[in-house]
């Protein structure tokens, strides 16, 4: 009974139907030996992370180790709830633990490198990245986050290599395209620097920052005719995105579009009403303060 309960359980999973999928997987961990199997517990403990019942998978998490201290996958598991829950202290310690059992664990590199990169302490997140492209160099992502480091740390050159070498693996994943992009603008190459955005928007036209930071290079350019249709075509894309409507009221302002302007801005307050403080203190926006539309809207209590 225990293997059709399971196999009822992985069917169901498969269609996501996760409660119909968690009702057969304790069906199975009620029967005889149940309890002790611990591929069964490994799947119920990932049920409930996805489920977001993260105080019962780490206890599914626990009876694996109390079978088997060793069992670097239950580490990882306990690792990964904890990240997800921001514990990044916890996740570190627990990534730990899973790569001082297996020490080829290349997931537990890859992602207790970015609980370092998420913490500010970036010489440990570029050293476990390295860890990760020793054990898969094929893996476009370790490549990809190395970069994005590189380049908020302003080594430039190492964030290009970085960059190349992940668009070699995958050439056409708009995150490979849109940061370079970014890589491109700053080191100085304009034409590039389009390309490589205007990629990112092809590859996948629902990432808003592609088109905000193409627009914003158009606006660099003063070129705000071509930042405004940029933009407004991101809105047709992503209509609920609240800065994209927030950048293109700034765009309008520059081409004395302030009525537009006005609209725009009112959008991006119904999305964000954190946004009001900041359109108070902008000062790109002071043409349009003087009107009553304005006035009465972002100057009312």
């Amino acid at each position: 009974m225990i293997n059709n309960y399971k196999n009822m359980a992985k069917k169901f999973k498969e269609e996501k139907h996760l409660l119909k999928a968690l009702k057969f997987y304790k069906k199975a961990y009620n029967c005889k030996n149940g309890s002790t199997d611990m591929e069964l517990l490994l799947d119920i403990a990932l049920l409930y992370d996805e489920l977001g019942h993260y105080t019962l998978a780490e206890e599914k998490y626990q009876e694996i180790l109390a079978i088997n201290p060793r069992d670097c996958r239950a580490y990882y598991g306990l690792a990964v709830l904890h990240d997800n829950q921001k514990e990044y202290l916890k996740a570190i310690h627990y990534y730990k633990k899973a790569i001082h059992i297996n020490p080829n664990y290349d997931r537990a590199y890859f992602y207790l490198a970015n609980v370092y990169d998420q913490i500010g302490k970036k010489d440990k997140a570029i050293m476990y990245y390295k860890k990760v492209i020793e054990f898969k160099p094929e893996d476009c992502w370790a490549y990809m986050n190395l970069g994005s480091i590189y380049e908020e740390l302003n080594q430039n050159d190492l964030a290009l290599k970085m960059m190349k070498r992940s668009l070699e693996i995958n050439p056409n994943h708009y995150m490979n395209l849109y940061n370079m992009g970014v890589i491109l603008k700053k080191s100085g190459y304009k034409d590039e620097t389009v390309y490589y955005y205007k990629k990112s928007i092809e590859e996948n036209p629902y990432y808003p920052s592609s088109f905000l930071n193409l627009a914003v290079f158009y606006k660099e350019q003063l070129d705000y005719k071509k930042a405004i249709d940029v933009i407004s075509e991101g809105i047709y894309y992503n209509s609920e995105t609240e800065f994209l409507y927030y950048n293109r009221a700034c765009f309008y302002v520059h081409e004395n579009l302030l009525a537009e302007a006005i609209d725009d801005l009112i959008r991006a307050v119904e999305l964000y009403p954190n946004f009001i403080d900041y359109i108070k203190k902008d000062e790109e926006l002071e043409p349009i303060k003087k009107f009553k539309e304005y006035e009465s809207i972002f100057n009312s209590d």
